[in-house]
């Protein structure tokens, strides 16, 4: 039976899958937005790399049976479904203070800080802050090259399946914007169901 893991609204979660392991990210409600960081526990410090992924795949984002890369340009995860109409983002850094600040917002939960809460549960610090893959995020180019960022329009039970490549930390945040579209204006959860894969 798979693990079944629940991302409270505005809230992260962090857990550890072996390589092999099969991650589905589901959005029960529709157009919540789910940020996704991706650790690698072998060894020196490695973590999936939006700029490099992007770079590597010459692709805003990977297609189904294309990998997700890290900073040091290994497959860290492969995108094996998408049984969302997306599209997903790789462009904007997670929410953070200072966003809800400029917005008249102090205080505000936020992706970032539920980011290092989840890691700091792990005995993990880290100084900076990697940018995450922002799944079911509707934010694509324009053709002007404007970046705006549109209301999901990922139905209830829109998902995603990755399969790890290695043995990974995993963090998942339900985004936590409730002032603007980007999650259909209000902040739901999101649920993590892992399957263990063949040994």
């Amino acid at each position: 039976m798979p693990t079944h893991i629940v991302v409270p609204p505005q809230s992260g979660r962090s857990f550890r899958v072996s390589q092999g392991d099969l991650i589905r990210v589901v959005d029960p409600k529709g157009q919540q937005v789910a940020d996704l960081w991706a650790f690698s526990t072998e060894g020196r410090l490695d973590w999936l790399s939006t700029s490099q992924t992007r770079d590597i795949g010459e692709r805003l984002f990977p297609a189904v049976g294309e990998s997700f890369y890290s900073t040091s340009g290994a497959p860290i995860l492969t995108l094996v479904a998408d049984d969302s109409p997306g599209p997903h983002d790789m462009l904007y850094p997670a929410c953070n203070n200072a966003l809800y600040e400029r917005a008249g917002f102090h205080g505000h939960p936020n992706c970032q800080d539920n980011l290092h809460k989840a890691l700091a549960l792990e005995g993990i610090t880290l100084p900076f802050t990697p940018d995450p893959v922002d799944l079911f995020q509707n934010s694509l180019p324009q053709p002007d090259g404007r970046l705006d960022v549109h209301a999901s329009i990922n139905p209830p039970g829109g998902s995603v399946t990755l399969r790890a490549e290695r043995d990974l930390l995993l963090v998942v945040t339900a985004c936590s914007v409730d002032y603007y579209v980007t999650n259909g204006g209000i902040c739901t959860e999101i649920e993590v169901e892992i399957t263990t894969g063949a040994r």
